[in-house]
């Protein structure tokens, strides 16, 4: 379907929120397509857990009615909502390139990987609460961090705060408690995917991960593109992944091609700092899901888990300015000649995707400055990335 991007919940001028199919420039009105379902819901959530059949079949007859010539209403005429109602939030590390990158970063003297990395999608469990639709402003969070030479913690607004080019995949069918997924049925439960900005403080992260990881430099927001694609859209652009040595345990065996031949962008405030592939990514997401619900653990309508930074191999192709700029000592520059380390309030960060003839949802958000409470909670620190210490960071 030429043009198609995907399902997603908009208002058309004056009108309530209901479930719309993105084509190109225009939104076609699902609620009065005459195609049955609960199209007039404001989330995907009731189409979501139909399941493949249903999702099948309406992709199929949203294609009819497109070639037909089906009324659009405009995209500029159309306010975007958070297209599905999120249930968890997972957010794994499955690019080989990033890792390693991180790797060298913060362990030059060491092996990049750490010694689990190979054997099985390391990820953590995110704050579904703050997934935000694209075009959301990003308010610079607030934290304590501390610098390697500071003899104690301060608390302000981050200073090191950074983009992450994702790509997650979103449930429809749910599971039982108690029994895991395995990878050969991910196309019953899976509907879609959808590109996803893990916004992260690196500053605040670096002080609080260890010994159990991200948690309050990642969980102030993830924004999140206004159209799910499906994978009924997709499968033409499935190919190979990278090898994977040491094989896999059985339970994470996904027999066929898994990769997504997904065409990325990063845009900084006009400028294109990154292009990259999804096909590169280690771990796939039928073997992501695998593990997430091998022990057991339920999959629920609307959950949410992406890729982590995805990253090549190549310089400009790097998911994140942690590595674009390796933790800030080599500045990017961008089209008004000024140069950034990590992001500054004013900002704009645009992720853009293409698989062919189909286009991924971007994802839009611009930094605003830090909210005034903050300053009651504690020593202020400037805001501007110029200024920021060299500190460590993880995923």
């Amino acid at each position: 379907m030429t043009g198609a991007v995907g399902f997603g919940v908009f208002s058309p001028r004056g009108e309530s929120p209901r479930v719309g199919f993105r084509v190109a420039g225009g939104v076609l009105d699902l609620a009065a397509s005459g195609l049955g379902h609960d199209f007039a819901a404001q989330s995907l959530n009731r189409f979501l857990a139909l399941g493949r059949p249903a999702w099948e079949d309406v992709v199929a007859r949203v294609g009819e009615l497109v070639s037909a010539g089906a009324d659009l209403v405009p995209l500029e005429e159309a306010t975007v909502h958070l297209p599905f109602e999120v249930a968890d939030y997972v957010d794994f590390y499955s690019s080989l390139e990033h890792a390693t990158n991180l790797g060298r970063i913060f362990r030059p003297d060491a092996e990049p990987l750490l010694p689990n990395w190979r054997h099985l999608p390391v990820g953590y469990h995110g704050r579904a609460g703050t997934v935000v639709v694209s075009g959301t402003p990003i308010v610079r969070p607030y934290g304590q961090a501390k610098a390697p030479d500071d003899a104690a913690p301060g608390f302000g607004p981050s200073r090191r705060l950074d983009f992450e080019l994702e790509l997650g995949f979103v449930v429809g069918v749910p599971s039982a408690l108690g029994s895991p997924v395995p990878a050969t049925v991910f196309r019953d439960h899976v509907f879609g995917v959808v590109l996803v900005n893990d916004w992260s403080a690196r500053d605040l992260q670096a002080w609080e991960y260890q010994p159990l990881g991200p948690f309050l430099g990642k969980s102030f927001a993830t924004s999140i593109a206004g159209w799910v694609t499906p994978l009924a859209l997709l499968e033409d652009r499935l190919v190979p992944g990278p090898p994977q040595d040491p094989e896999p345990l059985p339970y994470l065996r996904a027999p066929g091609d898994w990769a997504l031949d997904v065409e990325l962008e990063v845009e900084l405030s006009g400028t294109v700092v990154s292009r990259t592939n999804a096909r590169g990514i280690y771990w796939t997401m039928p073997q992501q899901l695998a593990h997430a619900t091998v022990n057991g653990a339920s999959l629920r309508t609307g959950d949410l888990l992406a890729s982590g930074t995805i990253s090549g191999p190549d310089a400009g192709s790097e998911g994140s300015l942690i590595e674009l700029t390796w933790n800030g000592a080599h500045p990017t520059r961008i089209g008004d000649g000024s140069t950034r380390t990590f992001l500054e309030d004013g900002d704009e960060v645009v992720f853009r995707g293409r698989a062919g003839e189909v286009e991924l949802g971007e994802v839009r958000g611009t930094i605003c400055p830090p909210a005034a409470w903050g300053r009651t909670y504690g020593r202020s620190r400037e805001t501007t990335s110029k200024r920021a210490s060299t500190t460590r960071g993880s995923n």
